[in-house]
């Protein structure tokens, strides 16, 4: 591998998983290798001793992970899908949790919570990232709903939207009182910046941005990334219709999440199989949690139309 610029982040954490001391270096490293989800899963489940290193980083997370639900962290079980498009070929994958997903999303929300207590610590304005405490149903009422992907629908719609400042917020979705997103300087301006503000503070040189160009920046990011999630759920939604539209005859398996116009007897199923989210008129009467059969009756991904029917149903249903 080739010599690579980087930021590396110690961190010690004591029995319960909190931060005992950390310490952060811009460094160059050189990888030897790459390893994907796949690889760490199989790896972690053989036991494999030529990387004992994996092992002790994977427990480290679930202790982590254990102690951000402690710190009022809020888990939201919902199946992931990525779709990529490749020669006209488009593919579906389906992310279900994992042994390595858990590390790296641990690891990560590690470092951010490290970076956002060394910016807190030295009173430096950082891209601090937060979310406000939701208004969930109350226990009893989310525990007469099917664990999995029904209560977790039920509690994401309840999460207020994640807020950007240049001073500490607390993140309630993540159990966290500091954090800051830092693990994604390529893709992502606001972790670069972040980036600038740490590393310039380490270095004892003086800050590139004022807390007040640095608000204004995050503005502009904000505005910014607003449309692009905006392309990329339009784009998503194009091609997940057009993936139906050429597999046409698959039934697939759906769950019903939530009633979106309960008295229309319209509601938002999930097809189990892709990790999709689509809204469906039913013909009969249905639960939430109910299980069906459904099969694409119409679909046009250029007007963002489909219609579904439940197999053993004679009588279409729409969804749009």
């Amino acid at each position: 591998g080739q010599v690579c610029h980087a930021f590396s982040f110690g961190v010690m954490v004591d029995a319960e998983g909190a931060i005992q001391s950390y310490e952060m270096h811009p460094t160059r490293i050189k990888p030897t290798y790459r390893l994907t989800y796949d690889d760490v899963d199989e790896m972690l489940q053989l036991g494999i001793q030529a990387e004992p290193e994996l092992e002790v980083l994977f427990q480290t997370a679930s202790q982590r992970q254990r102690w951000r639900m402690q710190q009022g962290a809020i888990s939201i079980q919902m199946p992931e899908s990525s779709i990529k498009v490749l020669d006209d070929e488009i593919r579906i994958d389906v992310f279900e949790e994992s042994a390595s997903r858990i590390l790296v999303s641990e690891l990560m929300i590690l470092a951010g919570e490290v970076a956002g207590r060394y910016g807190q610590e030295h009173g430096l304005p950082l891209p601090f990232r937060g979310q406000e405490q939701p208004e969930l149903p109350p226990e009893e009422e989310l525990m007469l709903l099917p664990p999995g992907p029904v209560r977790g629908c039920a509690i994401r719609r309840c999460m207020k939207r994640s807020e950007m400042g240049v001073t500490p917020i607390r993140h309630a979705g993540l159990g966290l009182d500091v954090y800051v997103q830092v693990t994604s300087p390529i893709r992502r301006y606001a972790d670069l910046l972040a980036h600038f503000q740490i590393k310039a503070h380490l270095q004892g040189e003086p800050l590139p941005f004022s807390p007040e160009e640095l608000t204004e920046m995050m503005q502009g990011i904000g505005a910014t990334t607003y449309e692009m999630v905006q392309v990329e759920r339009q784009t998503n939604r194009y091609w997940s219709l057009e993936y139906l539209r050429r597999n046409a005859d698959e039934v697939w398996p759906a769950l019903v999440l939530r009633w979106l116009r309960e008295h229309e007897n319209f509601g938002l199923v999930l097809l189990e199989d892709l990790g999709l989210e689509m809204a469906m008129r039913f013909s009969r009467t249905v639960e939430v949690g109910d299980r069906l059969d459904v099969k694409v009756s119409y679909v046009d991904p250029r007007r963002d139309m489909i219609q579904f029917v439940e197999i053993d149903q004679a009588i279409p249903q729409t969804a749009c």
